[in-house]
């Protein structure tokens, strides 16, 4: 089992810059739908300078995507309005990215956090002011459904009940989001995807963008059973891909949570050791999905606790080595341009 009670967080550079490869494909455009940005999270801040320390590691990062992470809310007024207060935050620093030398990535899009089940009319304040607060960036809400009842033993917790997907009002707030072309985003544990896929079917008018494989777990009661779990999760994204509305992001596995322990290592992987751990995820995610329903995420910097940048591009590269330019193209970059309308 893993221990997840000693350090996990590397707090300088050193130990990832144990690792150091040559880029694979280095003019290929980029672009990152998947990154957070905060203040003094554990291991630091991770703000515009680190992002760009990440983003210009070697890889053609032209665009990223902000997603939410609960950083920066307001601390005063009205409750459901607070979260405003990191699309502000994020906004700054994005306006911070426009005007960057030629070659620095530019935070592109912000999908922001709001309580889908409120009142419509009280939904739609939060909305706009997401839209106004964004300048022209706003393009979609995440509410995580991830719920776990043995919630300590995750080093991320999470903040949902377990039956949000359920929930009739959060499922009306999901349609509203479609009514207005803008998407949702969550992720989840891989013992939630029947309720996801069930959830899903309930609307189809929305284009829903599922994080992190649905995070198959391998801590706590999860560890010693990642085959068993495997099994299980390759029949749900079958059945999920199924459905037309949802596109897959390939990324976020080398969470602490999902339990490969690399955090714990006296050095990172490197992007074969990382592709000879996890590939299988990812081919069998692109297979159900198809190229043009799948996009490649760092989830930086939380998989930062695991392996650098460049070194997760490399193994994303790698991985569909045998693609065709044209597929390649839609996996790297014009998938994201177009779900995030970027």
């Amino acid at each position: 089992m893993t221990d997840t009670k000693k350090p996990i967080i590397h707090e300088n550079h050193d130990w990832l810059e144990a690792v150091v490869e040559e880029i694979v494909e280095p003019e290929r455009p980029i672009i990152d739908p998947h990154h957070h940005l905060w203040i003094a999270r554990g291991a630091g801040d991770y703000l515009l300078p680190e992002l760009w320390g990440d983003t210009n590691s070697g890889h053609n990062i032209e665009k990223t995507v902000f997603i939410e992470c609960h950083a920066e809310y307001r601390k005063e007024g009205p409750e459901h309005l607070r979260p405003i207060g990191e699309t502000e935050f994020v906004t700054a620093i994005a306006d911070q990215s426009d005007v960057g030398d030629a070659g620095q990535a530019r935070v592109a899009g912000i999908v922001a956090a709001a309580d889908l089940r409120l009142p419509t009319e009280v939904l739609q304040q939060v909305l706009d002011g997401h839209a106004n607060a964004a300048k022209g960036r706003f393009r979609g809400i995440r509410q995580a459904g991830a719920y776990e009842a043995n919630r300590d033993i995750l080093f991320i917790k999470p903040r949902q009940p377990a039956d949000l997907y359920l929930d009739e009002d959060f499922r009306r707030g999901v349609r509203t989001l479609g009514a207005q072309g803008l998407t949702y985003d969550t992720w989840h544990y891989h013992h939630q995807n029947r309720d996801f896929l069930e959830f899903v079917k309930s609307v189809p008018e929305t284009t829903i963008v599922l994080d992190h494989f649905g995070t198959p777990l391998g801590v706590g009661p999860y560890a010693g059973q990642r085959d068993e779990i495997y099994q299980q999760w390759r029949k749900d994204i079958a059945d999920i891909a199924q459905c037309p509305n949802v596109v897959a992001k390939l990324g976020g596995l080398a969470m602490p949570d999902n339990g490969f322990g690399w955090n714990l290592g006296d050095v990172p992987p490197t992007s074969d050791e990382f592709i000879d751990a996890q590939s299988r995820y990812y081919l069998h995610t692109l297979e159900c999905f198809g190229v043009d329903r799948c996009m490649f995420e760092s989830n930086f910097p939380v998989d930062k606790w695991s392996l650098s940048y460049h070194v997760v591009w490399n193994a994303f590269k790698k991985m569909v080595m045998d693609c065709s330019e044209d597929e390649k193209h839609k996996l790297f970059y014009a998938n994201a341009k177009r779900v995030y309308r970027l």
